[in-house]
């Protein structure tokens, strides 16, 4: 199965302090051959989070590294096309950040299940017609 994957799912990953089923079911599906669908800012997000996390004391450096090198294994494909109009549309009409709205762009674009821990981008999905990974 093809799914976006949000920052939220990748980052509960790294974290030993978390422990989530759709997480869990999202790192199951890339294992038995699926593949998922991130758009640019995730990038960005997941390396945030792993620096936050580091000043938290939630994840060491190393282990941030390490991290990072074994998500560059996993079949994840960066979506680069911007989609402004609709990415603005989708924050506007459901009250999402910009960068959430990007997820929801993406699954709505290319007809896939989203996989997201974020209450309200869930929501979001829900209301848009687009299913949620669960």
């Amino acid at each position: 199965m093809r799914f976006v994957l949000d920052a939220s799912i990748t980052i509960s990953w790294a974290m030993r302090d978390e422990d989530h089923p759709i997480a869990d079911l999202a790192m199951s599906e890339l294992g038995r051959g699926g593949s998922a669908l991130v758009p640019g800012i995730w990038w960005y997000e997941v390396r945030n989070l792993l620096v936050v996390g580091e000043r938290r004391h939630r994840i060491s450096e190393p282990d941030s590294l390490q991290f990072l090198r074994e998500l560059a294994h996993l079949p994840v494909q960066v979506d680069h096309q911007i989609e402004s109009a609709s990415v603005m549309e989708l924050a506007r009409k459901f009250s999402l950040t910009v960068y959430d709205a990007a997820y929801l762009a993406l699954a709505l674009r290319e007809r896939a299940p989203l996989a997201s821990l974020d209450k309200a981008l869930q929501s979001a999905a829900s209301a848009a017609g687009v299913a949620t990974l669960a």
